[in-house]
């Protein structure tokens, strides 16, 4: 994937949007008084039902000039971020959510420490989680381990390394292996954000570059594109265009934690002949998931019930 337009720009901030007319303007108002000469923003709209077009619309006036937009039948998360990857103009990059911000001072940082940091590929940010109560949680990413298999178990299996789009910046060549996965509608970025911690440098700013904001989405909703990757989403982490072979030795435990984690999905939304499959799964990859009694309680209630 290669740049399309002018060298002069560092810095593309891409805002993937699907029905987000309520919050979209919130989190245009928060790049703009950020957004230098050096600095790109677009706006890609993957084929909204509401009045996002509209909301674009209004933006653009009021900010002439400085947002770029695209309209895009729908294709889901992973199709938007690999379009703007084609429109970008630089070769640096953040996704923001259309429900999100970007933190006061955020591209000052980045600029900063790109320039002190200038071997990096991929800078892993800190950021404030913000739930639907308004109450804000500040979240640093984590020590960041020297050796590639490391920093791909701390992320993938030890859940010690914390990644959040919105918060991460990405040079275009991380994605030269492959883009976002765009058969899959549920932890899409996963395959990417390991593909770049195994084969590029990577950096961290502890300070926030954003505020993520919690929903409450439907747990059925959620569980019913997670049950849709399965565990596809295994086999796509740990192709062989995304990770050297002596990763492999990750692929049964990551194997293990994603039934686990389905399990646990379909056991919140209620759906216990699902649970119990996924659950059979996890036993039958590592018999030892019998002995994590936080999975085995719950499994065995769903069995007494029939």
């Amino acid at each position: 994937m290669s740049a399309t337009g002018a060298t002069n720009i560092l810095l593309s901030i891409i805002i993937p949007a699907f029905n987000y007319a309520k919050t979209l303007p919130r989190t245009v108002e928060s790049v703009m008084p950020q957004l230098g000469e050096d600095c790109e923003l677009i706006i890609i709209d993957d084929g909204s039902t509401d009045d996002t077009p509209v909301v674009i619309g209004v933006l653009q006036e009021r900010f002439s000039g400085r947002i770029r937009s695209e309209r895009k039948p729908n294709g889901g998360s992973a199709s938007v971020r690999n379009r703007g990857i084609e429109l970008a103009q630089a070769d640096w990059m953040i996704f923001l959510d259309a429900d999100d911000e970007l933190a006061e001072g955020a591209v000052e940082r980045i600029c900063s420490h790109l320039r002190t940091h200038p071997e990096t590929r991929f800078v892993i940010g800190g950021h404030i989680s913000v739930s639907p109560e308004g109450k804000q949680s500040r979240h640093v990413p984590g020590q960041l381990p020297a050796l590639p298999l490391a920093r791909v178990q701390a992320y993938l299996l030890d859940k010690k390394l914390a990644l959040s789009n919105g918060a991460c910046v990405m040079h275009r060549s991380v994605f030269e292996p492959g883009g976002y996965p765009e058969e899959f509608r549920s932890a899409e970025d996963i395959p990417v954000f390991v593909q770049v911690l195994a084969n590029y440098p990577c950096s961290v700013i502890e300070a926030p570059l954003a505020l993520i904001h919690k929903h409450d989405d439907s747990l059925r909703h959620q569980f019913t594109y997670a049950n849709a990757g399965g565990l596809k989403l295994v086999d796509e982490v740990f192709s062989p265009k995304r990770l050297p072979a002596h990763f492999q030795i990750l692929r049964r435990p990551y194997t293990v934690q994603r039934c686990l984690s389905l399990f646990r999905s379909a056991w919140l939304a209620n759906e216990s002949t699902l649970a119990k499959q996924w659950y059979r799964q996890a036993v039958l990859a590592d018999w030892r998931v019998l002995f994590r009694w936080s999975y085995s309680r719950k499994a065995f209630r769903l069995w007494l019930r029939g």
